[in-house]
């Protein structure tokens, strides 16, 4: 049913997206990252440094396909989703850190996931990074710098915009979270068993890590939480259009389909769960406002 949002539309929705998050940021945003190093540091070292070695290990050690390890190592170097944002409210996480994180790694994905996917599956296909780079730069950061800049200089007007713009995210959300699945149904019904397991352990592995992490650097119960969820949940569908665009094996793809699917349901879960369990009456809070 929504196979039709392909390449050009799903670029113009995942731009979209971008663009809500920036109307909600301002410069104000920006100078709390200088005053929290420490706490977005490790959450984007988590991002940037853990979890793409693991789906890299997770690639080797399953012995996946060139294609399918390149997959995996691709959303496993893509940045934080918004979803993430979400999932730690309903957690009693930070959501303050939360925002200020998947900005962070939103912009750091100009970089980062070009440079890590070039280094960790370029061995195993070409890559081409610059690319990569480009795509990145104009789906993800050229549409949040024109909603910083919105939200700045013309606040009466974002003010309005903003009203509406949670439940159009919400439709495009659903749309792009069920876009991919639709467009690679036919190798997940006969690969899909192959695939869920290395997915599903990604996403696992680094919801546990993100969270261990986080105590061992002396976090609260909440830091730890929005540490942990945004580590395992990333944008699954920036991994999936860039694959479609860079990726001459339509096989590159699959990956972050599944990867929609099974980030979704476990960062619900666990949102879920740690929402039941509560937050310790003596938890610290780690963030400077």
């Amino acid at each position: 049913m929504v196979t039709w949002l392909e390449t050009d539309l799903f670029t113009v929705g995942l731009g979209f997206l971008m663009l809500s998050m920036g109307l909600t940021l301002t410069f104000e945003d920006f100078r709390r990252c200088l005053r929290n190093p420490w706490t977005v540091g490790v959450g984007f070292l988590a991002q940037y440094l853990i979890k793409p070695m693991l789906g890299y290990a997770i690639a080797l050690t399953l012995k996946l396909s060139a294609p399918l390890a390149t997959g995996l190592i691709l959303v496993s170097c893509c940045p934080g989703g918004q979803a993430s944002n979400v999932a730690t409210y309903i957690s009693k996480g930070n959501v303050a850190l939360s925002v200020l994180m998947t900005t962070c790694s939103t912009i750091g994905a100009i970089a980062m996931t070009p440079l890590l996917t070039k280094l960790l599956a370029g061995q195993l296909v070409p890559v081409d990074a610059a690319g990569l780079a480009i795509s990145t730069f104009q789906v993800v950061l050229v549409p949040t710098i024109v909603g910083v800049l919105a939200h700045e200089y013309f606040p009466k007007f974002t003010e309005r915009i903003i009203s509406i713009t949670p439940l159009i995210g919400v439709i495009l959300t659903t749309l792009l979270c069920a876009s991919p699945i639709g467009q690679v149904a036919e190798v997940l019904k006969t690969q899909g068993a192959q695939l869920i397991l290395p997915v599903a352990l990604l996403h696992a592995v680094a919801f546990a890590l993100g969270y261990w992490i986080s105590k061992w650097s002396s976090f609260g119960e909440s830091t730890s939480r929005t540490i942990s969820i945004e580590c395992g949940m990333q944008s699954s569908a920036l991994g999936f259009l860039l694959a479609q665009k860079h990726f001459t094996n339509p096989l590159v793809a699959v990956p972050s389909a599944v990867s929609v699917v099974c980030m979704a349901l476990g960062g619900s879960a666990l949102a879920v769960f740690w929402r039941n369990r509560g937050l310790p009456a003596d938890d610290k809070d780690d963030f400077k406002e």
